[in-house]
């Protein structure tokens, strides 16, 4: 592992954000930073800018590393909680529904290729 970043309690559901972790795992740095700016997905601008912070992280660690021998290792999103958007539906016969409103952990891990 060169470098990683996390994003704690991103506002996107991991359903959605699963899918663009899966796009930009093993890929190249480059290749990925390009997808991600062209995938019009509502996790591609999340995933970009976290991508991007661990490419500065690796450039933090290592001064001398090359950002092109860079690859996606390692992707994941997770739920995180949802105690602090809790939402309620009216429904019949006085009764109430929770509103599930999605809350992400999302990990990338870079290594060199």
């Amino acid at each position: 592992m060169i470098s990683q970043a996390k994003a704690n309690f991103q506002r996107i559901s991991p359903r959605k954000a699963r899918v663009i972790a899966d796009l930009v795992r093993g890929r190249d740095v480059g290749e990925a930073l390009q997808l991600l700016e062209f995938t019009r997905k509502a996790g591609a601008p999340v995933l970009k800018k976290l991508l991007a912070s661990a490419v500065a992280n690796a450039r933090l660690k290592r001064p001398d590393l090359d950002p092109d021998g860079l690859f996606v290792s390692w992707a994941t999103v997770d739920q995180g909680p949802n105690s602090h958007m809790r939402r309620w539906r009216p429904r019949a016969q006085g009764r109430a529904t929770r509103i599930a409103k999605g809350v992400s952990h999302i990990h990338l891990q870079l290594d060199l290729r």
